[in-house]
């Protein structure tokens, strides 16, 4: 009896340890959260609204003003930048997205992931190590983005996709994160990044007649490197927001678990430990009774 109940205060003690590390984990995860919950509702009005600038220039272009990021083509080789978490303890977060990965792949481009034309630039390194066990060709360069994230650091990655897609080493990139929608709640997406999807408005087929100033063609010029790294910097400050929102959540769930795993030990414990009593007196009182007979 004795050795349950050293098991059960043992169990006791490892839980309460692991719970004040949930409990820690929680509370740093809240902190983190706030700011990066902040900068992302600041970006998002912005980005957005240059995206629906640059897709409506381009959908009322007419002819070859150098639109070559705009230019759909037979699609062989393909780029997936893919935006997980450096690290795990946020539940179902990071396998969320490796399968929303793995099942656009799928849909989207059976062929060349069969002839495994796909390449993947993971931007955390869970997602990194994944493909890189499941032999899919990776890039190192930009898994360690969250380790100091800011613009410079993601417009590199942008700088990269947009050369790779000009030169033709990639005929089409797209960007699988999670969308930050409150705590509790991530909406997994999967987003053309180029070429340049144009907009087409049902409301009316009449084209707007705008005035550019300066010409048409350096607006463009200017203007579309500019949104395009925008874009890729709101989808990895959505998926910080994400990452974090996630961990708070899983491990607030995990404390909740540990208190009620505590409150079922303890009941076991008290109930051992009341047997293991009561079995001594009635040892005491059996071998007092043999004396005294």
């Amino acid at each position: 009896m004795s050795g349950q109940l050293k098991e059960v205060r043992l169990r006791i003690k490892s839980i309460q340890g692991t719970q004040q590390i949930t409990k820690a984990l929680k509370m740093v995860s809240a902190a983190k959260l706030r700011r990066a919950q902040d900068a992302i509702i600041q970006m998002r009005p912005y980005a957005k609204k240059l995206q629906e600038v640059l897709s409506n220039i381009v959908s009322n272009t007419d002819g070859d003003l150098g639109l070559n990021l705009a230019k759909p083509r037979p699609v062989e080789k393909v780029l997936y930048i893919v935006i997980t978490s450096d690290r795990g303890s946020c539940g179902s977060y990071n396998s969320n997205i490796v399968k929303l990965a793995r099942q656009s792949m799928q849909q989207k481009y059976p062929s060349q992931l069969a002839a495994k034309k796909i390449t993947v630039w993971g931007i955390g390194k869970k997602g990194f190590e994944y493909f890189e066990r499941q032999g899919f060709k990776v890039s190192a360069a930009y898994k360690d983005i969250f380790l100091n994230l800011s613009f410079e650091h993601v417009q590199d990655a942008a700088k990269a996709a947009i050369n790779a897609f000009s030169q033709k080493e990639f005929d089409a990139v797209e960007i699988v994160y999670s969308e930050f929608r409150n705590a509790a709640t991530q909406v997994f997406k999967v987003e053309p990044f180029l070429p340049i999807a144009k907009v087409e408005n049902k409301a009316s087929k009449v084209k707007a007649d705008f005035i550019f100033d300066p010409s048409k063609e350096e607006l463009i010029a200017e203007l579309m490197p500019k949104i395009l790294h925008t874009q890729l910097f709101k989808a990895v400050l959505d998926a910080s927001a994400s990452e974090h929102g996630a961990r708070m959540t899983a491990m607030d769930k995990a404390t909740e678990n540990a208190n009620e795993l505590l409150r079922s030990l303890k009941i076991s414990y008290n109930r051992a430990r009341q047997a293991a009593i009561t079995t001594e007196l009635t040892e005491i009182v059996s071998g007092a009774a043999a004396l005294q007979g």
